[in-house]
């Protein structure tokens, strides 16, 4: 069943407490190939083992926003009802997408000032890291991922659909996007994940929605074992996916 909240039902959930969420349970076999089993050091090589890592998972060959199952870098469009807005060619296509932007993250280091960031991808370590961090990346239509670009997530009402049957909306102006509500929680985990291993500046407004997002939208199985499998191969767990005494609403 697809439920949609109100912005209502957001208020209301930032009066209560978090959902508890069970802890992930070991598993002696993650699942990954020995060339898998160490962290990638580029965001090119971070790219390369996704696809081999969401290869393994259970259902795993889906994008993340629209749900479209892929094969290599092609996009299964007619299976999942995507409909090009604007650019078909790159609506086939299955690209590698950072939740929290590379230029959102990228352009609180200096190396940002100094040279965008190409300079940042040469010439400092902490940004690399950031940029290869498995957790930050899920497979996205090509099309999507150039939309959303580097525009903060937020609440779109009445906003068209105009991907299809991909509950994914886009507002050029205020340069916002807003994913499907069985997204939303995923995505705000992501972005206290980064916050918190990174030092990553979020907004007190930009931080209660994700608060509310990661309270309306529980973890679910398959979120529990992207979480393992990447912690197994880079050691950098996402505590706010697993049993977390972290409070989500401010940095730890």
């Amino acid at each position: 069943m697809n439920m949609r909240f109100t912005l209502g039902q957001y208020a209301v959930a930032l009066l209560f407490g978090l959902f508890i969420l069970p802890p992930v349970q070991a598993n002696p076999d993650d699942g990954l190939s020995p060339e898998l089993k160490s962290a990638p050091q580029s965001f090119r090589e971070a790219k390369r083992m996704a696809a081999k890592l969401y290869a393994t998972l259970p259902g795993g060959q889906r994008t993340f926003y629209c749900d479209c199952a892929f094969s290599g870098n092609q996009i299964d469009a007619s299976a999942c009802g995507y409909r090009a807005r604007k650019n078909a060619k790159r609506g086939a296509r299955l690209e590698w997408e950072h939740v929290v932007p590379a230029w959102e993250f990228g352009h609180q280091l200096q190396c940002w000032q100094n040279g965008g960031r190409k300079n940042c991808s040469k010439n400092d370590a902490q940004f690399r890291r950031m940029e290869a961090d498995l957790h930050n990346l899920v497979p996205a239509v090509g099309e999507v991922n150039g939309d959303r670009s580097n525009f903060r997530f937020g609440m779109l009402e009445g906003e068209p659909r105009v991907y299809g049957r991909c509950d994914f909306e886009v507002d050029f102006k205020r340069r916002r996007a807003e994913p499907k509500d069985d997204r939303r929680g995923d995505v705000a985990r992501i972005y206290f994940y980064m916050r918190d291993r990174y030092g990553l500046n979020i907004s007190r407004q930009q931080t209660q929605l994700l608060n509310a997002w990661h309270k309306l939208d529980a973890v679910d199985d398959a979120e529990r074992e992207r979480d393992r499998r990447i912690t197994a191969l880079q050691g950098s767990g996402n505590c706010y996916v697993r049993r977390c005494d972290k409070t989500p609403g401010s940095p730890q």
